[in-house]
């Protein structure tokens, strides 16, 4: 009992830096792809949570502590602004997996100022879209490498 929750946690700690690590994990770990994927969305919502209730404050100490104002437009920055103009809150959240990361999609949320509701809410439909597809194609994968050799 002890061990399966340790794989779990093993997975949803790789999940809250960055998603892709809790399907590789859950893979390594040899959890089914259900496991992994629940395991990689429980540990991206933690990062969620944390980081929409503590994001403004941590944007307030930065810009208190900082020596230089920060460049405005940069490539990442560009991104994000066509993203939110097109599409809103659900086209940040739907991207935060693959291209935002865990880290940088909540904060960007917090900083186009969308209510803490909706940032929970389309960061769990695409934590567990994106955790479902991922997860099936890693363990997929793998399947398929094992059964070549």
């Amino acid at each position: 009992m002890k061990t399966i929750f340790l794989k779990y946690l093993s997975v949803a700690l790789a999940s809250t830096l960055k998603f892709f690590g809790g399907p590789i994990t859950g893979v390594i770990l040899k959890l089914t792809w259900i496991e992994t994927a629940i395991c990689s969305a429980i540990g991206m919502m933690f990062t969620v949570l944390v980081l929409t209730y503590i994001g403004s404050g941590i944007r307030e100490l930065i810009q208190k502590r900082r020596k230089s104002k920060p460049k405005k437009f940069t490539r990442i920055n560009r991104i994000a602004v066509n993203i939110w103009k097109r599409f809103g809150i659900i086209g940040i959240a739907f991207l935060t997996p693959p291209l935002f990361t865990p880290l940088f999609g909540p904060i960007l949320a917090v900083a186009f100022r969308v209510p803490k509701h909706s940032i929970f809410m389309w960061m769990t439909l695409s934590a567990i879209i994106w955790g479902l597809g991922i997860s099936y194609i890693a363990h997929k994968v793998h399947f398929i490498q094992d059964w070549i050799k």
